[in-house]
């Protein structure tokens, strides 16, 4: 048995079933990362770009989408940690364009149909997203506030807005809340008012405290909002499956991307890239309490605190992604928290998220493990059966 307590038959079955999904086509390529007790695992399979031939490395780069998540939220609690923000202080000080919320009446309401917010939205709605706005999850261009954000150009994928941040937040401003704040869990907006908030609490650009104070600290040189034009050779091509044939097509361009410039609006919900080994320094940082070797990001506290069921029952009420999302987790900061063991890989006090692109990560304190999978093919669906597989297949390797 390895000192990690993984058996290598074990591990190699895992290879054969992801190696699966790019020998059928349902994927370009894959990179896996397994760390325990200090052992690691890597894995590449397939092409990080069809066309051109070029095999997924383990230094390959990907967007890592909603995975960025947590990152903000470790930039959030560096500066509740230095008081320069308060979890639960209104977030009129720092961001006076979303002072005096109206509320919709209901959600499918007229714009005009409000009523006055009960408390204003605070960094700790943020963190946990119930800030009373965010992604409507189903049919959601039939409500009118979704339509009022398609067209202020609020929300989008290549580019997630050309709005810089100052500009993006007015706009959002002069719209109603969804919900009353704290009412609701609600995906993802919260996590881009939180990037703007972290630039104006320390009056630096977001992208450039995440590299002073997070990426630079933790050794993650490929962490970022942009790839150089250096490194693109290393980034790979992302996919999607045509909704005709099945078969994989080509979304964005790793030479002719988006994330070749510098973004008009560094996303704090979805918009890094990042590497295997970048996002395991990430891990480990909070697997280690907010250390990484000599160098402390958050205190062990700080972190403790990111790391809580924040949610009652009522605010998940018919916010999840599917039916029963709620049954076997909950959410802290930035991040999701399994509630239930119901499989494998579910162990309560596992923490982690995935992104839209095909990522998955989560850290594993009962177990000692992280685990990271990069993909990237376009899926809305979280439940997809290559996560799934990964994640069973990373548990019934351990051997002890």
């Amino acid at each position: 048995m390895s000192r990690g307590g993984f058996s290598p038959a074990r591990l190699a079955r895992l290879h054969e079933v992801l190696s699966g999904y790019a020998q059928r086509g349902e994927v370009a390529g894959i990179a896996t990362l397994l760390w325990r007790r200090g052992e690691l695992h890597v894995d590449t399979i397939g092409c990080q770009d069809l066309a051109r031939g070029e095999p997924i490395r383990r230094d390959t780069i990907f967007r890592i989408a909603s995975m960025t998540k947590p990152v903000t939220a470790v930039a959030a609690m560096i500066l509740v940690e230095e008081g320069r923000i308060g979890l639960d202080e209104p977030l009129d000080r720092l961001l006076p364009e979303l002072a005096d919320r109206q509320v919709l009446r209901q959600i499918d309401a007229p714009l005009q149909d409000t009523v006055p917010a009960h408390r204003a939205p605070t960094p700790r709605d943020l963190l946990t997203l119930r800030p009373g706005i965010g992604m409507i999850l189903g049919p959601a261009e039939r409500y009118p506030i979704q339509r009022a954000m398609t067209r202020l150009q609020l929300t989008g994928r290549k580019p997630a807005t050309p709005h810089t941040p100052d500009e993006w937040i007015r706009r959002l401003g002069t719209l109603p809340l969804m919900y009353q704040p704290g009412e609701r869990w609600q995906y993802h907006i919260g996590s881009e008012i939180l990037g703007v908030l972290v630039a104006r609490a320390s009056g630096q650009p977001f992208g450039t405290f995440l590299q002073e104070r997070i990426f630079r600290p933790l050794g993650m040189t490929d962490t970022s909002f942009q790839v150089p034009a250096a490194q693109l050779a290393r980034f790979a091509s992302c996919y999607q499956l045509s909704g005709t044939s099945g078969a994989l097509e080509l979304f964005d361009d790793a030479r002719d991307s988006q994330w070749g410039r510098p973004p008009p609006f560094p996303s704090g919900g979805s918009g890094l890239v990042s590497t295997l080994d970048d996002y395991l320094s990430f891990s480990r940082m909070l697997l280690g309490g907010g250390r990484l070797g000599d160098t402390r990001i958050l205190s062990r506290p700080g972190v403790q605190t990111m790391l809580v069921d924040y949610l009652s029952a009522a605010q998940k009420v018919g916010s999840g992604f599917y039916p029963g999302f709620w049954d076997n987790r909950g959410w802290g900061f930035g991040l999701s928290i399994i509630t239930r063991r119901d499989s494998l890989f579910t162990t309560p006090g596992r923490f982690g998220w995935d992104g839209v692109y095909g990522t998955s990560w989560a850290c594993d304190p009962a177990e000692d493990l992280i685990g990271i999978l990069m993909t990237q093919r376009l899926s809305f669906d979280p439940r997809t059966r290559l996560t799934s597989d990964f994640w069973t297949l990373a548990y019934q390797a351990i051997d002890d």
